[in-house]
């Protein structure tokens, strides 16, 4: 399946999940559920194509082969959450195929390989891993690690938070941003079943709350966005383990406010990054060098609550998302990095997460 639909213009067609319900006072959203919507190539126009409506499907992936859909429902523990798994239809809408059962609160990542789905849980700090069917149904869990310890901000670190499960591009090996006691937990994965890797762990600066994370092509660097300091984490290979070797902080120079970093992103080329932060509004860019990160610059992206963005497969347009303003906005990227407005919409309500097909 391609990820483009040809008409009089190009139109790449990609999802957008929401949220749906408020879980918590002055946390959620009025969205429709998962969004399909097409990026005009040319233009940067986008369409809103399909809605299903689902609760809280705060992140959503894709399978390798673009045939399915999984995404959990970000809710508390006793309001039972799931994993649901859908079918991608040619027209791009989505038909349902079966769900599992949660056993955490407040599931908040998901990743995909082609044997397992791994879906992380923020409020229990927990990691649970499904079994994938060919058919794409999900199976029974076969494991659920629990992450213990707490952090140094009694308010955010009073216990574990998984943020993000990230699969390393060896496809062996697999980190657990935990926010809770800010640590990079490893895992190995033969393929079949996850198991820890006590040995790999990175833990990260005290009181930093490492958010996301991604890969340089290699897996040589990762390079963590660390949600309570408004900073960036690089990390090195020393041995078998990621150690962290520097830090750079990325809010702009004028912000008093307080960190509340979002999404981090690598450029398909390999050359930039780019990190957000919430409240300020802003996306910052940075080249990567063999040695060093190097400021570009930093956009105000005039929207509120900067929850999200993604880049296109492509690298040619980043979507940026805000919660509570309900701002898609499209910016076109220079060759410098930088990033140039092309569109803004309002259709899609409480936007969260930009999913593109492979």
């Amino acid at each position: 399946m391609t990820s483009c639909i040809k008409s009089r213009d190009m139109w790449m067609t990609f999802f957008i999940g929401s949220y749906t319900e408020y879980p918590m006072p002055g946390f959620g959203g009025v969205g429709q559920g998962i969004y399909t919507v097409s990026l005009n190539t040319k233009t940067g126009e986008l369409k809103h194509v399909h809605s299903k409506k689902e609760r809280n499907p705060s992140y959503l992936a894709i399978s390798n082969d673009n045939r399915f859909l999984y995404c959990p429902t970000e809710l508390d523990e006793i309001e039972s959450p799931r994993i649901r798994s859908y079918k991608v239809n040619k027209d791009f809408s989505l038909d349902f195929l079966n769900e599992q059962p949660i056993s955490g609160g407040y599931p908040c990542h998901v990743a995909v390989d082609p044997r397992s789905v791994f879906v992380a849980c923020y409020a229990t700090g927990n990691i649970i891993q499904y079994p994938l069917y060919d058919d794409g149904k999900l199976g029974d869990a076969i494991v659920d690690y629990q992450h213990r310890g707490i952090g140094m901000d009694k308010d955010r670190q009073e216990g574990p938070h998984a943020h993000q499960i990230a699969v390393h591009p060896n496809g062996k090996d697999i980190y657990v941003c935990d926010l809770g006691i800010d640590t990079i937990k490893a895992y190995r994965y033969d393929g079949a079943k996850l198991s820890p890797n006590a040995m790999g762990d990175c833990p990260v600066s005290k009181g930093s709350g490492p958010r996301h994370l991604v890969f340089d092509s290699g897996g040589a660097r990762a390079f963590v966005i660390n949600e309570l300091k408004g900073n960036i984490s690089v990390l090195g290979m020393s041995g078998e383990s990621y150690r962290e070797i520097d830090i750079y902080p990325f809010l702009p120079r004028n912000y008093m406010g307080k960190p509340s970093a979002s999404a981090i992103r690598i450029h398909p080329n390999g050359l930039f990054l780019y990190a957000a932060n919430r409240r300020s509004e802003t996306i910052t860019v940075f080249s990567i060098t063999k040695k060093k990160l190097e400021l570009v610059g930093c956009i105000q992206t005039g929207g509120e609550e900067l929850r999200e963005f993604n880049i296109t497969p492509d690298g040619q347009w980043l979507l940026a998302c805000h919660q509570n303003s309900h701002d898609v906005v499209v910016y076109g990227i220079k060759e410098d990095g930088m990033l140039s407005e092309k569109f803004r919409t309002k259709e899609i309500l409480s936007p969260v997460c930009v999913t593109f097909l492979n």
